[in-house]
């Protein structure tokens, strides 16, 4: 694991149960590309996937005011070759996987958020 995995993680969780727009986006690349199922349900693209901060600034600030309550809690940090993946419970206790490519300053270039699902067989 890369020594700022942790310390980028722990930033990461405090910004967005902190619901600080600047904090969270402080933490993405300009060119960030974030994908999560939410992109499309709060009618920001069918195909799930934001480009570039402008975009990610508008689903963050449509996205926090809809779930007053939302909140992270850790479970686990995965660390890769490019970057890591962060598992954590929202406050609903459906269990989520984001993954994080950074970029060579450290920054969020990549992000993909899967949530836990019971329609996968055998679940």
């Amino acid at each position: 694991m890369r020594k700022n995995d942790a310390a980028l993680a722990k930033k990461w969780y405090d910004a967005w149960n902190a619901r600080d727009v600047d904090a969270i986006l402080s933490l993405y690349a300009e060119d960030i590309e974030f994908s999560s199922p939410f992109v499309s349900a709060l009618g920001f693209g069918l195909e799930g996937v934001i480009h570039g901060k402008g975009m990610f600034r508008a689903y963050v600030e449509a996205a926090i005011p809809r779930v007053p309550q939302l909140s992270f809690a850790h479970v686990a940090l995965c660390a890769g070759a490019r970057g890591h993946t962060i598992i954590y419970r929202i406050n609903t206790g459906v269990l989520v996987a984001e993954m994080h490519e950074l970029d060579g300053a450290g920054l969020i270039i990549r992000a993909d958020a899967s949530y836990e699902t019971s329609d996968f067989p055998g679940a």
